[in-house]
């Protein structure tokens, strides 16, 4: 059995860039020393996006460019990417939630199971309990929990009501 750790979209644009913010950037050294000490497989989301961003319904909704393919703010911040081992899987995602994410982790525990699996990242409201839903949908035997204290939302506000929304929803938050 193997643990995996799911980090969510510890991008430059998320933490000091275009949609950064205080909590974002406060995050970053817990995130960073938990990727460090995790002993398991380590699993990186990317919010990823293209020049036609405005144009989408989510930049219709969130009108700034954000983690344009490429562009710096795309980036996982320095002190992620230092951390980050070459052979770790990144899935780079144009929605909140990664489908090929889910389907890749429920693969996995068809061929070694998997005894849990943790995320933890930006923003908390948004990607980090979509996929946490997901994950949860496709592997519902597989206890699946939160960071909370490497994990950040839009406000502290909705950080903590996704928090209590992943809760009901079985999800444990550590």
């Amino acid at each position: 059995m193997k643990k995996v750790l799911v980090v969510v979209d510890m991008q430059k644009d998320f933490i000091d860039g275009a949609l950064g913010t205080k909590e974002a950037v406060a995050i970053v050294d817990n995130v960073a020393k938990t990727i460090e000490g995790f002993d398991g497989t380590v699993i990186y989301t990317k919010d990823t996006h293209h020049k036609n961003y405005l144009s989408t319904q989510e930049g219709k909704n969130l009108p700034v460019e954000h983690c344009i393919k490429d562009s710096d703010g795309w980036q996982l911040a320095d002190k992620i990417e230092a951390v980050r081992n070459p052979q770790d899987k990144v899935f780079e995602k144009g929605a909140f939630g990664s489908k090929d994410l889910a389907m890749y982790l429920a693969q996995e525990n068809e061929t070694e199971s998997i005894e849990e699996i943790t995320l933890m990242g930006l923003c908390t409201d948004i990607c980090v309990i979509s996929n946490a839903m997901l994950i949860k949908a496709f592997l519902p035997e597989v206890p699946v929990k939160v960071l909370k204290d490497c994990s950040a939302g839009v406000t502290a506000e909705s950080h903590d009501n996704a928090l209590e929304a992943m809760k009901m929803c079985q999800i444990a938050v550590g």
